[in-house]
């Protein structure tokens, strides 16, 4: 007997199952054919047929495309954590927010500290994992896995930042006030903090205390302490209630999640926190997520979109994907592709005008 007679008489099929089956072998993986391929948005487009991450990957890209080009305009909420400058992602950042791919940022502090860094001249070097780490330490030398910062800089803008908090009037702040008022003492082209003052787009850092930017910070507590004057505070509260007053004014939302952390749980949180405004959102209408975590530790940063249906903070009907793939790979792919389409071409800017804590005004400018 040959190994397809005793496949068949093993299980044998009855015409509804051979219906089913034959739906299930309908549709062929695509190979990816560089002869096809003529440039990044090309390659991208291919892995939407392609299997395993690939397709993932293909179908965040498909996604954050059909955000950019809905008609109902969502406020796109970019959510930023790990190493990305280190990795050479800060102009792609810098680029998302300059032609108008991002409304919103929430970041960790680590990567708004290194872009200020860059600003005035601290470089990111080409390093290894296999250095000798204490020889570094008696170098100034710091490492980020394969990367090399300027330990010598980094205590100098520490310091910087308190002095700049120094300047302020002594009182609360939120993140996002005080890193657009931090903005202004840099003025470089490929800074994403430039970029996001010069288009209008907030910054949210709910950690912000946890980074070199904390660091100089708690240099001008300790300063203002000694000297017996009032300290600035950074409000971390004062976030939730403006974070969440942009969610609300917004027609609809969408998130662009790369890595996880707290900047993924807390644009989400700010869809739970609408309720305060006695309003339902429905959750975000897009979702995509580029992260090395993984779901089954069952923590935030690698639990699936899916998982935050459960929560609302994701819409039953929405579109979303994750990729698990480290953001300096997937990142570019997903941006570059976007951006080589034009997809971005002819999306209007929003249009935010603050008094305080109080969102007064969100407009989309046409």
């Amino acid at each position: 007997m040959s190994y397809q007679d005793f496949i068949k008489n093993l299980h044998p099929l009855n015409p509804q199952e051979r219906k089913q089956r034959n739906s299930l072998l309908k549709t062929p993986v695509n190979q990816i054919d560089f002869e096809k391929i003529k440039n990044v948005a090309d390659l991208v487009e291919s892995f939407q047929g392609a299997s395993i991450q690939a397709r993932n990957v293909g179908q965040c890209a498909n996604i954050f495309e059909r955000m950019l080009k809905d008609k109902e305009r969502p406020t796109i909420m970019l959510g930023l954590a790990g190493p990305l400058i280190a990795a050479g992602l800060r102009k792609v950042i810098r680029d998302m927010i300059h032609h108008n791919m991002v409304d919103v940022v929430v970041s960790t502090g680590a990567i708004l500290y290194q872009d200020f860094y860059a600003a005035l001249g601290g470089g990111h070097y080409y390093g290894s994992p296999q250095a000798d780490d204490t020889r570094l330490r008696e170098l100034l030398v710091n490492r980020i896995y394969d990367t090399y910062v300027d330990d010598e800089k980094f205590a100098k803008y520490d310091s910087l930042i308190g002095q700049f908090a120094d300047s302020l009037p002594s009182r609360k702040y939120s993140s996002r006030e005080f890193i657009s008022l931090l903005s202004k003492v840099i003025d470089d082209k490929n800074s994403i903090l430039v970029a996001a003052r010069k288009k209008g787009v907030p910054i949210f850092c709910p950690a912000l205390n946890d980074s070199s930017i904390g660091i100089g910070l708690t240099e001008h507590y300790l300063l203002a302490r000694k000297q017996g004057r009032q300290p600035i505070t950074i409000d971390s509260i004062r976030d939730n209630y403006e974070l969440t007053q942009l969610v609300v004014k917004s027609k609809k939302t969408a998130a662009f999640y790369v890595a996880g952390g707290v900047p993924k749980n807390y644009i989400n949180d700010s869809i739970v926190m609408s309720y305060l405004f006695n309003k339902d959102t429905g959750g975000h209408k897009y979702a995509i997520q580029m992260t090395t975590d993984v779901p089954h530790w069952g923590g935030l940063s690698g639990s699936t979109l899916a998982e935050a249906q459960s929560w609302g903070k994701v819409n039953k009907q929405a579109n979303h994907s994750m990729a698990f793939v480290e953001p300096s790979v997937s990142l570019p792919l997903v941006f570059g592709a976007a951006f080589q389409k034009k997809a971005h071409k002819g999306r209007s800017r929003l249009s935010l005008k603050w008094s305080g804590d109080e969102l007064k005004e969100l407009k989309i400018k046409k």
